[in-house]
């Protein structure tokens, strides 16, 4: 299993400590590996909402020298772990909500990704606000297609991991570890229904509203999306 992720913040304190846990475990259960990025290092540039990725012009985006290479992750890899601390000023930390930003191409109403289907994500969150910062990620995720998406938040009240009792260190490691081999066992499920439904009224919007001639109907024309879903 090849796992493309993604570290949301460069202090490699809580959240990184929790996603260390994670992948330890998932080597474990071997054949795993991974390819990781470090946000916002290999992602120094901020999306300039310039939409040339949304009009089919992925090739001509001022970032590409960055974004590709983690577009090529994406399609490449057979699961995603996306590692976010809570933010206070907001939710998931800017440069997180920057790569969906560069990525936002792949939702269902532009230019989903065949393989997008087929792949499972997983969410890692640390904070008080953890909930907060998982529940736009997910949506984000589920629009892209994702079929399996799960999440674990783990509140610390601290700034250090190794400040909490070691009772509650052992207790969040041992919840890692165990979600870590199940997300390792998890198979291809049915479509969330919430993807369904979204891909109908997509699919409407499209034909009706869209129209030949622009990139998203086209697209979905080439794919055969118009007549069949793509799950």
């Amino acid at each position: 299993m090849n796992i493309a992720v993604f570290h949301g913040s460069p202090r490699e304190g809580n959240t990184y400590r929790a996603t260390g846990i994670f992948m330890d475990e998932l080597r474990k259960c071997g054949g795993v590996t991974f390819t990781e990025f470090r946000l916002p290092k290999d992602l120094p540039a901020f999306c300039t909402g310039c939409s040339l990725c949304l009009g089919g012009w992925r090739d001509k985006c001022p970032n590409a020298r960055y974004s590709d290479p983690i577009v090529e992750a994406i399609q490449s890899a057979d699961a995603l772990v996306f590692a976010a601390p809570h933010y206070g000023a907001c939710s998931m930390p800017g440069s997180m909500k920057n790569l969906f930003d560069h990525i936002d191409f792949m939702v269902l109403n532009v230019a989903p990704m065949p393989e997008m289907f087929e792949k499972k994500a997983f969410l890692i969150t640390t904070g008080a606000g953890s909930t907060a910062v998982a529940k736009p990620m997910r949506s984000f995720l589920r629009h892209c297609g994702i079929n399996r998406c799960y999440s674990i938040g783990i509140r610390m009240y601290t700034n250090a991991w190794d400040k909490m009792p070691a009772a509650k260190q052992a207790r969040h490691e041992l919840k890692l570890r165990k979600a870590a081999r199940k997300f390792y066992r998890a198979k291809k499920g049915r479509p969330y229904l919430s993807t369904i439904f979204y891909y109908y009224i997509v699919k409407a919007i499209t034909i009706r509203m869209i129209g030949e001639g622009h990139y998203a109907y086209d697209n979905w024309k080439a794919k055969g999306y118009l007549d069949k879903r793509p799950f």
